[in-house]
């Protein structure tokens, strides 16, 4: 945990779920406790319980409630219903301005729920899914092509996540990429998931945290280009449309830019590339 802090992630995600055993789970909450207990805290500190269908929930919340975690991550999310019944255990134990990070598409039928997120927005971190539960769900054996991709039913699981995660308006943050010393395939990886609009990326080593980092920070040239195009609208305030080297910018191309804009703000210097 204390290698992971260093990492120059966001956040850290502490693990009860799946990486611990059953027979360890009460040896992992004491240390789960124990660090989000140390002061003062150089990052966000999740933690990842245990399934609400599992009988371990309650268990993990009482050990961890009084250490004050930033974000509790929910695995095996089934929509609003998931995160209404969290709430409401959280809450009997003075949990109740802690937010959820469910992981939306572990079982079949939370694939048929991602829509209800926005009516529990106010309760949530964001929202990101997974590739592995799934298809063991279904006895698929495996969720990826030989070149890394993913086969097209997962496709459509990342697609709807991202998409219900812009409709509740908190951040999409895209799965895991497993083979943590594949760096060069983790780079494009996370360089499609934030052309394609996810806000963050999940790591599971400590070396691929800068790599996703630098993925998400927009370069030099798109952050120039954004301003040019804020600039202009900024000078026909009244215009629809403007024209920049011979091309036509309309209103999602503002939009795009203002949030390029912001994007560079909180990662600071542009990359050069």
């Amino acid at each position: 945990m204390q290698k992971a802090l260093g990492a120059g992630a966001d956040a850290l995600i502490l693990d009860l779920e799946d990486s611990v055993a059953l027979q360890g789970k009460a040896q992992a909450r004491a240390h789960v406790a124990a660090f989000l207990n140390r002061d003062p805290r150089s990052a966000a500190l999740f933690v990842r319980i245990n399934p609400l269908t599992s009988g371990l929930t309650d268990h993990d919340l009482a050990a961890i409630a009084d250490a004050r975690p930033d974000g509790l991550m929910l695995p095996k999310a089934e929509g609003a219903a998931s995160i209404i019944e969290l709430g409401q255990r959280m809450l009997a134990r003075g949990m109740s301005a802690t937010r959820i990070l469910p992981i939306a598409t572990e079982t079949p039928a939370a694939i048929f729920r991602l829509g209800e997120y926005p009516g529990v927005a106010d309760r949530l971190l964001g929202l990101t899914w997974g590739a592995e539960d799934l298809p063991a769900a279904i006895g698929a054996t495996t969720s990826r092509q030989p070149d890394g991709a993913f086969t097209a039913p997962y496709e459509v699981a990342r697609a709807l996540t991202l998409f219900a995660a812009h409709a509740a308006q908190v951040p999409a943050i895209e799965t895991v990429y497993p083979a943590f010393r594949d760096h060069d395939g983790l780079s494009q990886f996370a360089g499609r998931a934030a052309r394609d609009g996810f806000t963050g990326m999940m790591a599971i080593h400590p070396s691929q945290v800068k790599i996703i980092n630098d993925a998400f920070t927009p370069s030099a040239e798109l952050v120039a280009r954004a301003r040019r195009i804020v600039a202009e609208f900024s000078k026909h305030p009244d215009a629809g449309v403007v024209s920049i080297d011979g091309a036509m910018f309309d209103a999602p191309h503002l939009k795009q830019a203002q949030r390029v804009l912001a994007q560079s703000d909180a990662a600071g210097e542009p990359l050069e590339r």
